[in-house]
């Protein structure tokens, strides 16, 4: 039998060398110069809204939502003028965006490469809760900061098995389109030393029909009533990429507006149900009913009709809610303010600065959304305002908004992001300070 190898004095002495020689290569001035332009990005302005709200009696928080784009995801045809698609080449930018935004909550989407995000989440003094769909290579991640708050509650919502009537069978209950394998994930936390007080957080990534945003609103409220009476009187921040735009049916019932006949128009090509919930819909040769629903629906996000294919038209023993129960399904759970638009429509002279919205997209002026960020994903194939910080206040405690992170002008983003120096994300941050009375 061959002798188990026994390192000499002198091989642990030379292996000990090279050690300190890698680590002295590692803090030299040049490596760390190196890992700094690695993670160079683009600044953010911050824009002063009501900071005497700040030092008001009650709570503050800056919190920031970024879709970080999961690795896993990542094609070069998808993304054909990007000069940084490698993991090594964003994660640098990824963890400097995450920072530089100084937030007490942070909500990201399409987090995968947890191994090496979660050691950087650590440094900066952050805890987080993370959940992933069923048999999905990313998910969405809520971290906070462990000498600000504590999580005293968590519930994972998977769209695809809540039941949105009561009445029929399992699927008509459920009321689905399209299978999506997406998650809302709800925490509850509560402010370290702050008497009882806290907030309701949901991060998600939706699929772009209103029914899961309706599901996720429905959820959050729940969620705040089952919990003992100090949380029932807390705020909920929902934010996260809702794959909608301002103009989208969905935000217009998110924020208890009408719908405007083109937004019915456009309801209505999406009563279809696809082959992911009725496995009898023959294909049609287009891409196959399991494909990741990111890539198909981010690709389309330039296509208005997005038209679903693999489906057929919906019947009524499917359960699609129709226009007047979306209505109401939104209606019972209460009105969102979008910490954007909100903010935004305090700034003078926002509207003619490019940096909004309804400065490339004619919106009514009675109509909410026109103050959103003029971009919040933008590459060489589609470019949208997809990404919100929405807020759902507790009886009597409006929000103020106190800070924003300015937008980008779109001149920013070159030939489409990700771009070194500039984003690792092909979406944009958004981060915003928010304050609310004593309950």
């Amino acid at each position: 039998m061959a002798k188990a190898y026994q390192p000499t004095a002198e091989d642990l002495a030379k292996a000990e060398a090279r050690r300190l020689k890698r680590e002295q290569a590692k803090n030299s001035p040049a490596q760390a110069k190196a890992e700094d332009e690695r993670g160079r990005i683009l600044p953010r302005e911050w824009v002063d809204l009501s900071p005497q709200s700040a030092s008001a009696r009650g709570q503050t928080v800056r919190v920031m939502t970024w879709n970080l784009l999961a690795q896993t995801l990542v094609r070069r045809e998808l993304f054909p003028t990007s000069d940084c698609l490698k993991a090594s080449q964003r994660e640098h930018m990824l963890y400097r965006e995450i920072a530089s935004h100084n937030a007490d909550i942070c909500c990201l989407q399409e987090v995968d490469r947890t191994e090496k995000l979660f050691p950087e989440l650590e440094k900066a003094g952050y805890a987080w809760v993370y959940a992933a769909g069923p048999r999905k290579k990313h998910g969405c991640l809520i971290a906070f900061r462990k000498d600000a708050y504590e999580c005293v509650r968590e519930r994972v919502v998977t769209y695809d098995d809540e039941e949105v009537r009561e009445d029929g069978g399992q699927q008509a209950r459920r009321g689905s389109s399209f299978r999506t394998k997406n998650i809302g994930s709800l925490v509850a936390l509560r402010r370290v030393g702050a008497d009882g007080d806290g907030v309701i957080v949901a991060t998600t990534h939706l699929f772009w029909h209103p029914a899961q945003a309706a599901v996720l609103l429905r959820e959050v409220a729940k969620f705040r009533d089952e919990g003992p009476e100090p949380q029932r009187r807390w705020p909920a921040i929902i934010a996260g990429d809702f794959n909608f735009g301002p103009d989208d049916p969905a935000y217009a019932l998110l924020m208890g507006e009408p719908l405007l006949p083109e937004q019915k128009q456009r309801l209505e090509s999406s009563y279809v149900v696809h082959a992911t919930i009725d496995p009898t819909v023959a294909a049609d040769g287009a891409a196959p009913a399991e494909e990741d629903e990111e890539g198909a629906a981010e690709a389309g996000e330039n296509d208005p009709d997005r038209i679903i294919v693999n489906a057929r038209p919906a019947q009524p023993p499917d359960g699609l809610l129709s226009d007047a129960e979306l209505e109401e399904l939104f209606r019972r759970s209460g009105r969102v303010t979008s910490a954007y638009d909100a903010g935004q429509r305090q700034v003078p002279g926002i509207a003619e600065s490019g940096l909004t919205f309804g400065s490339r997209v004619s919106v009514p002026p009675e109509r909410r959304g026109a103050f959103e960020p003029v971009y919040t994903s933008y590459t060489h194939y589609w470019q949208a305002v997809l990404d919100y910080i929405f807020v759902l206040d507790a009886p009597g405690r409006d929000v103020s908004i106190v800070r924003l992170a300015k937008p980008h002008p779109k001149e920013a983003f070159g030939e489409g992001l990700p771009r070194k120096g500039v984003c690792g994300s092909d979406h944009i941050s958004l981060a915003a300070e928010l304050h609310w009375p004593p309950p």
